[in-house]
């Protein structure tokens, strides 16, 4: 079954990158949710900013959109830009093996150019990842990416906001 990712990162205790998937069947109903939640005067939900009650609602909501999500543990390395490009490498890696149609990253300033050379090279390296299209978007443009963003809040977090995930997270890759 084709899958779209949704990917974004957490860097407050240690870099983590979290992909968001779930199937194309399943992404108006999930937009149609993530922006109900959007708070008027809100452009997008920016997890870090909401409050724990906002962060309950929302995880709830996440919950019962059906995806699964797979946790890129960076924290080995010291600084972020080594521990981003590895996460990066890995999860274009797995998504080709998982038959990701498309893949969409929120847009880090500052990364764009190396995450485009960095992508371009998995995908060309391997002979048949060519099938996956990607793109890196601003919250606002997709409110999917809210999804990973909730949950590398969580995970990094700790405690019972990543225990609020864990069924959510399928797989956790230490790289």
């Amino acid at each position: 079954m084709p899958l779209h990712a949704f990917t974004d990162e957490a860097k407050a205790h240690g870099y983590i990158m979290v992909a968001a998937l779930l199937p194309p069947a399943k992404l108006a109903p999930a937009r149609q949710s993530i922006k109900a939640l959007v708070m008027p005067g809100q452009r997008r939900i920016h997890f870090q900013k909401e409050s724990n009650g906002r962060r309950k609602q929302i995880l709830d909501t996440i919950a019962t959109l059906g995806v699964e999500a797979i946790v890129y543990d960076g924290r080995r390395h010291t600084a972020n830009k080594p521990a981003r490009d590895a996460c990066l490498a890995r999860l274009v890696k797995d998504l080709v093996n998982l038959d990701v149609e498309r893949l969409i990253l929120e847009t880090e300033e500052g990364a764009l150019k190396s995450d485009k050379a960095l992508i371009f090279a998995q995908l060309h390296s391997g002979g048949d990842g060519n099938a996956l299209q990607y793109a890196h978007m601003r919250a606002y443009e997709e409110s999917l990416l809210a999804i990973p963003d909730a949950i590398a809040w969580s995970w990094a977090k700790g405690g019972h906001w990543r225990a609020r995930v864990n069924e959510i997270v399928t797989d956790v890759r230490k790289v």
